[in-house]
């Protein structure tokens, strides 16, 4: 049972080392993985930064087939094989979901790892979605030791798969 909502999750950069971070979720710090080109104020396509601002977290992705739908009061869909996400800045279904054809090279949700068992769509760069801004800014699982990602925001699968339930509509990321 979901007792109460986090209004606010806060990511800084780590001292010393800008492709990772702290998460501050209510009384919880943690460790997050971020970009690999760092926080970016101006984030592009590609750059691997993870953009700086305040996010509504949208929806909840979660890999059916491996957990139990988590318990949680956003929006959820569970990742089917052939959902994936655009990110192709000359389509008109960039930085949305999208069902992927098979032998398709565009990012598939359903992957092979675990980093996106459990996956929290942030509105970056949605309203209004502008080309090149960048595309599929999540919250996911770390790889191991919290190496860099793309530009998402990434925790420990099990503090992330705990911190599901205190999400919501009105949780925001802020990302400094």
């Amino acid at each position: 049972m979901i007792t109460r909502t986090l209004s606010a999750l806060r990511v800084r950069r780590r001292p010393g080392n800008p492709r990772q971070g702290w998460l501050t979720a209510g009384p919880f710090v943690l460790p997050v993985a971020i970009g690999r080109g760092g926080i970016k104020a101006n984030k592009r396509e590609g750059d691997g930064g993870t953009p700086r601002g305040t996010f509504r977290l949208k929806r909840l992705w979660w890999r059916g087939e491996r957990h139990i739908r988590p318990p949680t009061l956003l929006p959820s869909r569970r990742i089917k094989a052939d959902d994936g996400w655009c990110e192709d800045p000359a389509s008109r279904h960039y930085n949305q979901p999208v069902k992927v054809p098979p032998g398709s090279s565009a990012d598939r949700l359903a992957r092979a790892d675990h980093l996106y068992d459990f996956i929290i769509e942030l509105d970056h760069n949605t309203r209004p979605r502008i080309a090149g801004r960048g595309s599929a800014v999540f919250i996911h699982a770390a790889r191991p030791q919290f190496a860099p990602t793309a530009g998402c925001v990434a925790l420990d699968i099990h503090a992330l798969r705990k911190l599901i339930g205190r999400f919501g509509p009105r949780t925001r990321i802020v990302v400094e």
